[in-house]
This record gives C-alpha cells, sequence and structure tokens, in this order.
C-alpha cells in the first residue's frame, strides 16, 4: 500500500512566514490534486516550544544560520519558527488536511530538533511513524513539502533506512537552498535510493 507524507507545510515556512523556503506557498495546489488520489494521507508538523535549543535567539552572540555543535552533533540554528499553538505554526491555509489520517508533530522536545518524520537529530528516538506504517501495511511513500533540503531530505532518507520504498515528487517540493543544499539534498536522497516522479505521472 501507498502513502502520501506532506511534510511541514506551515505557514512560517511559506512566503511571509518565519522562516520563508522561497515559494513554498506555490506547491500546494499540486499536493492537495494529489492528496485526493492517495488512500492513505499523512502530514507531519513542526512543533516547537517556546526557546527551543535550534532557535539562535536562545544561544548568546549566535545568528540565525550558523552552526552549533550540540550532544548530537552540528546543528543549523534557525530564527524562532513554528512555536507551539502559534499562527505560524499552522498549516498553510490552503492547504487541505480533511483527508490526512495521521499528523506526526515533531521537535517539541526542548533540547532536540527534529527534521525527520521517522527520528529525531539524534538519529534514535523514534516520532512512531515506522510502527504505524508497518500496522497499516503501508510499504511506499510519496514525499512532498518542505523543504527539500532538511526535512523532507532527512524524511526520506530515514524512510529509506527503515526500508520503505520513497519516491519524492519534483514538482511538489520546495527547498531553502544554502549554499547549493537543494542540489547536495537531491544527489543524497537520489543516491540513497529514492526516485523522482513528477505530479502528473501520478494523477494520470
Amino acid at each position: 500500500m501507498k502513502a502520501l507524507l506532506i511534510v511541514d507545510v506551515q505557514n512560517d515556512f511559506c512566503p511571509g512566514g518565519a522562516l520563508e523556503v522561497p515559494g513554498g506557498d506555490t506547491i500546494i495546489p499540486v499536493i492537495n490534486k494529489l492528496s485526493a488520489s492517495f488512500d492513505a494521507v499523512i502530514q507531519t508538523q513542526d512543533w516547537h516550544p517556546a526557546g527551543h535549543s535550534s532557535f539562535a535567539s536562545t544561544h548568546e552572540g549566535k545568528e540565525p544560520f550558523e552552526t552549533v555543535e550540540m550532544s548530537y552533533g552540528s546543528q543549523v540554528l534557525w530564527p524562532d519558527h513554528c512555536v507551539q499553538g502559534s499562527e505560524g505554526a499552522n498549516f498553510h491555509p490552503d492547504l487541505q488536511t480533511d483527508r490526512s489520517q495521521l499528523i506526526i508533530r515533531k521537535g517539541f522536545r526542548k533540547e532536540i530538533d527534529s527534521y525527520s518524520a521517522f527520528f529525531e537529530n539524534d538519529d534514535t528516538t523514534s516520532t512512531g511513524l515506522t510502527g504505524y506504517l508497518r500496522e497499516r501495511d503501508i510499504d511506499t511513500l510519496y514525499a512532498v513539502g518542505l523543504a527539500t533540503d532538511f526535512c523532507v531530505k532527512w524524511s526520506v532518507l530515514d524512510g529509506i533506512k527503515e526500508e520503505f520504498d520513497l519516491y519524492v515528487v519534483e514538482d511538489a517540493v520546495k527547498g531553502i537552498d544554502i549554499e547549493g543544499s537543494v542540489g547536495q539534498a537531491w544527489s543524497e536522497m537520489l543516491d540513497a535510493g529514492a526516485e523522482k516522479v513528477s505530479s502528473e505521472e501520478l494523477i494520470s
């Protein structure tokens, strides 16, 4: 069985948001069309407490997009974004969410960030998604959403590690692109065994 995995289509990642992905809202009509053609739809939602350790504002003298070392490895510092209960954390109003059967909230532990739909950034703390997919006999995921070079990429890589078949819908993802990070993300995903598809291929 296959499922659509919609990653982090939230206000703060769309134009005007705290951590805007350029053109992030332009993929929403494509995602809405796709969701109508899947029997299973899963969403992820960045859900940070105020003062999260990944926020540059919690590190004295640090600026957004600088990197620091955490106990679990390197961490990019971000502008405050997707704070629990805020308008920025809400799904974009144009995104149709009524067909979603599961929402995975991630990044809610204050001391660790979480890009992936499967694991937090320590690579060991599970979100529970693998168990859910196994229980439902879902073995194939089609990834869409934001951002290609962070949460989409890590979700795809971890999904492959968990032995799911992963497809990335190229016209339904957008990236931040820090120093070529989108191109690097595509290379990593394809090298790991993901496949690139277009929405037209799936809808037709």
